[in-house]
C-alpha cells in the first residue's frame, strides 16, 4: 500500500520564508473538557488555508512563543482554521485566553498526512487515545464525506475518564448516521455504562475484515505501540498501519534538530509514519 502520499500534500499560500508567521483573527475559542480547547482562526481578508488530513500547524502568541498543533477542522472547509489542544505550558495557557478578535500567528501546513486517499477500497480502523482524536478528525471527515470510496468504517476511542471524551455531539452524530463509534474510559465515573478499560481491550470485537484492512492511530506512544501489536494479533498487516507522531517538535522544518529520531525527522519526515518504519525507532526512550 503506498505510503509516499507526503509528496502530493496540498499546500496554502505562504510566506516566502517558512519560519515567517501569518497574522490571523481569532473567531472563537470553545471549551471541550476541563483542560482541553478548541480554537477557530480566520485571516484578513478571507482566504482558503488548503491542508491534508494529519498535518500540523505551529501557532505563535506574540510576546510568548509557538508550538506545534495539529490541524482538528474539516479539510473541505478551508477557510474556517480549526486546533484543538490541551493547555499544558506556557503558550496553549496562553492561548487558552485569547478572546474573540485576538492575533495569533501561524506557519503551516506542515508534515506529512493520513493517507486517505491510498487506503480506498479498503476497511478502515480509526484508534484514538484522548487528545489523539482531535489530528484523526480531519480524516474522519475526509471518509465520511467520500463514504462510498471505503469498505467498513469504524472508529474506536478511549479517555482517561468521560469527562475527557472530545466532540461528543459530534461522536453522537456521526454514531446516528451510521459510523460505528466503540468507546472506552480507563476509569468510570457517574452514570457511565460503557466500557472500561484501555482502548486496546477494544480491538478484538471491532468489525472489520483485517486481511485488507488499514488502521490510522493516534494517541500516546505507549498506546500506539499496544494497539499496533493488537492490530496485528487480529491479521492487520504492519505496513497498513499508520501513526501520528509528535515528538519534541519546535521548528517544523528540520533545521532545529529537537525532534529527530535516528535519521527521522519528526517534523518534516512525519507526524505520520507507516508503522514499518516507526517501530524499532520508538524503542529509543523519549527524552
Amino acid at each position: 500500500m503506498p505510503v509516499s502520499a507526503a509528496a502530493q500534500t496540498p499546500r496554502s499560500a505562504a510566506p516566502e520564508h517558512p519560519m515567517v508567521p501569518r497574522p490571523y483573527n481569532v473567531r472563537a475559542v470553545r471549551r471541550e473538557s476541563y483542560d482541553t480547547f478548541t480554537l477557530e482562526l480566520g485571516s484578513e481578508p478571507s482566504a482558503d488555508f488548503a491542508f491534508a488530513p494529519g498535518q500540523f500547524n505551529m501557532l505563535y502568541v506574540f510576546g510568548v512563543g509557538e508550538v506545534p498543533i495539529s490541524i482538528s477542522g474539516d479539510p473541505t472547509h478551508p477557510r474556517k482554521l480549526v486546533h484543538t489542544t490541551r493547555e499544558v505550558g506556557a503558550v496553549t495557557r496562553a492561548m487558552r485566553q485569547l478572546k474573540r478578535g485576538g492575533a495569533l500567528g501561524v506557519r503551516g501546513p506542515f508534515g506529512s498526512h493520513w493517507p486517505v486517499e491510498a487506503v480506498t477500497g479498503a476497511d478502515l480502523v480509526i484508534v484514538a487515545g484522548g487528545i489523539g482524536l482531535a489530528p484523526l478528525r480531519p480524516a474522519l471527515y475526509h471518509v465520511l464525506a467520500h463514504r462510498k470510496k471505503y469498505g467498513k468504517v469504524v472508529l474506536v476511542y478511549g479517555t482517561r475518564t468521560p469527562a475527557d471524551i472530545l466532540f461528543g455531539k459530534q461522536l453522537q452524530k456521526w454514531q446516528d448516521s451510521g459510523l460505528p463509534v466503540f468507546i472506552t474510559v480507563d476509569r468510570a465515573a457517574g452514570d457511565w455504562r460503557g466500557s472500561v478499560g484501555v482502548v486496546t481491550t477494544l480491538i478484538p470485537r471491532v468489525p472489520f475484515d483485517p486481511r485488507s484492512a488499514a488502521a490510522l492511530v493516534c494517541g500516546p506512544e505507549v498506546m500506539m505501540r499496544f494497539t499496533a501489536r493488537e492490530l496485528q494479533k487480529r491479521g492487520v498487516r504492519p505496513e497498513n498501519i499508520h501513526i501520528s507522531m509528535e515528538r519534541n517538535m519546535k521548528c517544523a522544518v528540520g533545521f532545529c534538530g529537537h525532534c529527530q529520531l535516528g535519521p527521522t525527522f519528526i517534523c518534516k519526515d512525519g507526524p505520520v509514519f507507516n508503522w514499518t518504519r516507526m517501530e524499532p525507532l520508538l524503542a529509543v526512550r523519549e527524552m
